[in-house]
């Protein structure tokens, strides 16, 4: 129950993205169904958005992959700074907790344990009320999808972009994380301008291009960031 409590303002958060994903995935093609099914089972806000616009461009499989995975590598990084404190649950019980982290569930839970309050059972609540605002949040925009019409009078497209500029304010602690996201924007507006000289680039690509590009031109700014 404490859990829940301290999840409720991302279940509240979450609804009006779901419902933009599930409005955005309906015009796209998927069923209601389907739709609450990507948010059931992949619980990935950003790289679900991420997913429907390389969809739309009829690229490949492993483009949708490449593009999702590279934007969601921050849970590999959330998940190793939450671990220590999993090591009395068993594997399956961390597995469960794993599937529930997001970036707002970490917050709240790492937080949490770092003042001692945290157990298993209330980081389950946190991931239990997100997923069901995040599933039902989509649900509802999938089902008013038919009524809505085109979602682009709304601005639903900038759901996607809103939600990484959040993101980037609430992570960027320093100036070296601005420097590396004024990086990664620079790269992937200047993509496109490659077709001047030749060179098409496909644009599902412009996110995995430059994101890989702006961490690999950070490690070499900031080495010293390694070993901290």
């Amino acid at each position: 129950m404490r859990g829940l409590k301290l999840g409720l303002p991302v279940f509240l958060g979450y609804m009006p993205v779901g419902a933009a994903f599930g409005i955005l995935a309906t015009g796209l093609g998927f069923s209601t169904l389907q739709a609450c099914a990507c948010s059931a089972t992949a619980l990935a806000g950003a790289g679900q958005f991420i997913a429907l616009p390389v969809i739309r461009a009829g690229e490949s499989v492993l483009a949708v992959l490449a593009a999702t995975t590279v934007v969601n590598l921050r849970y590999v990084l959330f998940g190793a700074t939450i671990s220590p404190y999993l090591r009395g649950l068993t594997l399956p019980r961390q597995a469960l907790l794993a599937y529930f982290l997001t970036d707002e569930t970490f917050a709240i839970n790492i937080n949490d344990r770092r003042a001692g309050l945290s157990t298993g059972w209330s980081m389950f609540g946190v991931g239990v009320i997100s997923w069901v605002g995040w599933v039902l949040g989509t649900l509802m925009g999938a089902a008013a999808a038919s009524w809505i019409g085109d979602p682009s009078r709304w601005g639903v497209e900038f759901a996607m972009p809103a939600m990484f500029v959040a993101l980037l304010i609430a992570l960027a602690e320093n100036r070296q994380h601005v420097i590396v996201a004024s990086l990664a924007i620079a790269i992937a507006l200047a993509l496109p301008a490659a077709s001047l000289v030749g060179v098409n680039i496909p644009s599902a690509w412009f996110i995995v291009m430059a994101s890989v590009g702006a961490a690999t031109i950070a490690t070499l700014m900031f080495p010293e960031r390694e070993s901290a």
